[in-house]
């Protein structure tokens, strides 16, 4: 493997989830001035332990509320850890859920701008790339329109360009390309490709073994917060579907595909 750029010990996460159900601020003073607030804890992760070099793709794989999108969170230094410990080298560049840090009231243009200054480039640097992420993003004249009318896979495109525009070490991708057309999603694994020969490390999380098959390195399978197998894309795949009963995915990997 190559020199680790993300080192993960012993890490679990825990989410401490009230037991009564608040739909307010002011419902939550009233609990807690009686007293009637109670708790239970949630392991989202489990003692994950596990190193990732440069260069690597590396799928995640699992059921929903296996923490697949908690250690995408973590890994992206939006979460710290309960327990454990993890180092990631250098810049890392999540898109972890559609549209979050967009302003929907901003043009597609507009976005471009402020996400970019989120991330800690200069004007002057943002005016250099905006013109080739706008082209990129392939959204036309609707990069000029606010992007409360775009479509879920207008965000889509318009969150992968920025975030891909300059070369990260770390790109964390959680369901992105599970939407959009073929023509953008063929474009975005060029990019990845591109990426990946440049060094940078890519994880992604997918609900699609075949994406995972095609595009990943390496994969992670996590069940309850526990990651059960770490391996090659083809043995990781195949082991998750035979548990998950998936005789599509099986019936697809022995036809080669």
């Amino acid at each position: 493997m190559a020199e680790p750029v993300i080192r993960i010990e012993g890490l679990s996460l825990c989410y401490r989830l009230a037991h009564q159900k608040v739909h307010s601020l002011k419902d939550y003073m009233i609990h807690v001035l009686r007293g009637a607030l109670s708790y239970r804890d949630l392991w989202a992760l489990k003692e994950i332990t596990l190193e990732i070099g440069a260069g690597e793709v590396v799928g995640v794989i699992g059921r929903n509320g296996a923490g697949k999108s908690t250690l995408s969170k973590v890994i992206s230094r939006v979460l710290k850890p309960s327990k454990g410990s993890i180092h990631v080298e250098g810049k890392v560049s999540p898109i972890l859920e559609l549209g979050v840090g967009l302003d929907f009231e901003l043009t597609g243009v507009e976005n471009i701008f402020l996400m970019a200054l989120f991330r800690g480039f200069s004007r002057a640097e943002i005016e250099t790339k905006a013109e080739s992420i706008a082209e990129f993003s392939g959204l036309g004249e609707f990069i000029h329109s606010p992007v409360r009318n775009y479509s879920t896979g207008m965000i889509a495109r318009l969150s992968f360009a920025i975030a891909t525009a300059w070369k990260p070490d770390v790109l964390v991708l959680d369901e992105v390309l599970a939407v959009g057309d073929s023509r953008f999603i063929g474009r975005c694994h060029e990019r990845l490709r591109e990426f990946r020969e440049a060094g940078t490390t890519v994880i992604l999380v997918s609900h699609s073994p075949l994406e995972i098959l095609h595009q990943c390195t390496r994969c992670i399978w996590l069940e309850g917060g526990m990651m059960m197998a770490d391996g090659t894309p083809l043995e990781v795949v195949t082991r998750y579907a035979e548990s998950a009963g998936d005789n599509d995915t099986l019936a697809l990997i022995r036809a080669g595909a």
